[in-house]
């Protein structure tokens, strides 16, 4: 089968490799699935970012890549109970946690020290994990027997390309569901337009915020912002060009604004969302940057406000989010920007990089060399790509 690979050494950037791969072994307490639908994600996209520059030379196989996956299962080992043949399921990427520590005594299994996850860094030798950006992949018996919702069934009405994306629904959930102590009737800022921020909208939108702001830069008002208002955004600002503390202050005025959802990682959108709050309120940073601070946090302590970190989500957010999903609370079609084949993942990850995708959609379409390893039966795609 072919597969989209990262190569690397000592957890380097970059490296990505479109390679026959030998088909996964089942064990006896492993699941085959048949990838339906795999999707890009920001942290697929800093690889790409690297590997852009030429650096990463390595000869060494990190990882089939791709962690928002969803397919059929195809093969259960003889040992397995809890699945069967032909049901419809999506990964919550776990691959491996230590069982032990504190937060898989919480079950809290992504923030494990010692986690390994699906299509991101799994060591492929000597983890045997695989990833979304392929035609099969294996499941590990060892983290359904710790984690049994590793992997959860497909409600039916949900195409495989929505639930291929639960993860950052999850993720948004989490950060202001779980973590947050938004009220309704309060407004919610959203800084960061991608599929994080827009989830957030959406969560935000559910729960019964009055203001839902989006906060962006120049490059997302054509394609982003509008996907912003039809699922729940009333206000968009350019960054670019506004000011940004003032416009939002304007929009939610200074009593209302208790919570930010910090998803793009920038430290001036740190520094804005701690301008912003009012007293008490709170900050759940989503994303990621790599730069030291700029600027004093002084004001955190000055009027009592947090700062609160937020990473992955657990089976709490799954569930319900499975559920909203379901229902159509949750709106994932609008984001869907780009269908393509596997072998086309090049043009995906620059659609991404340029910011006219949003979500990009992955389908395996190449020739079968393996004469259909598992005997798949007939399980219809979402759409017809012929």
């Amino acid at each position: 089968m072919k597969a989209l690979t990262r190569y690397c050494d000592n957890g380097e950037f970059g490296g990505y490799h479109y390679i026959d791969m030998p088909v996964p072994e089942c064990g006896p307490d492993d699941v085959i699935i048949r990838l339906k639908a795999a999707a890009i994600c920001g942290a697929d996209m800093k690889h790409w970012y690297a590997d852009l520059e030429g650096k990463n030379t390595s000869k060494t196989l990190n990882s089939i890549r791709g962690h928002e996956f969803a397919g059929v299962i195809v093969k259960v080992g003889e040992n397995v109970t809890d699945w069967k043949v032909g049901q419809r399921v999506v990964s919550d990427n776990a691959g491996k946690a230590c069982g032990k520590c504190p937060a898989c005594e919480r079950g809290d299994f992504m923030l494990c020290e010692h986690k390994t996850g699906l299509g991101l860094d799994n060591n492929y030798q000597a983890f045997g994990g695989t990833g979304g950006f392929t035609k099969y992949a294996k499941i590990p018996g060892g983290i359904l027997k710790l984690h049994p919702h590793a992997i959860w069934e497909i409600p039916d009405g949900v195409k495989y390309e929505e639930a291929a994306v639960l993860d950052p629904i999850a993720n948004s959930y989490k950060a202001i569901a779980q973590q947050s102590s938004f009220l309704p009737g309060q407004d919610v800022v959203v800084f960061g337009t991608g599929p994080l921020g827009l989830f957030a909208v959406q969560v935000a939108r559910i729960m019964g915020a009055v203001n839902i702001v989006m906060v962006g830069l120049q490059d997302d008002v054509e394609t982003r912002f509008p996907i912003a208002r039809e699922v729940g955004a009333t206000h968009c600002v350019n960054g670019s060009i506004e000011d940004v503390v003032k416009r939002c202050t304007e929009i939610c005025g200074r009593d209302n604004l208790g919570l930010v959802v910090e998803c793009s990682g920038a430290n001036i959108a740190l520094k804005q969302s701690l301008e912003m709050l009012r007293p008490n309120g709170e900050v759940v940073r989503v994303g990621m940057g790599f730069k030291p601070l700029e600027f004093s946090i002084n004001n955190i302590t000055e009027w009592n406000k947090s700062i609160i970190g937020h990473q992955a989500y657990d089976s709490t957010s799954w569930r319900e989010c499975i559920r909203l999903l379901a229902s159509g609370a949750i709106n994932v079609q609008p984001m869907i920007t780009h269908r393509l084949g596997l072998s086309q993942w090049k043009e995906g990850f620059t659609a991404m990089a340029n910011k006219s995708a949003v979500k990009c959609i992955f389908h395996y379409d190449e020739p079968d060399k393996d004469e259909k390893a598992y005997g798949e039966g007939d399980y219809p795609d979402d759409y017809d790509f012929e």
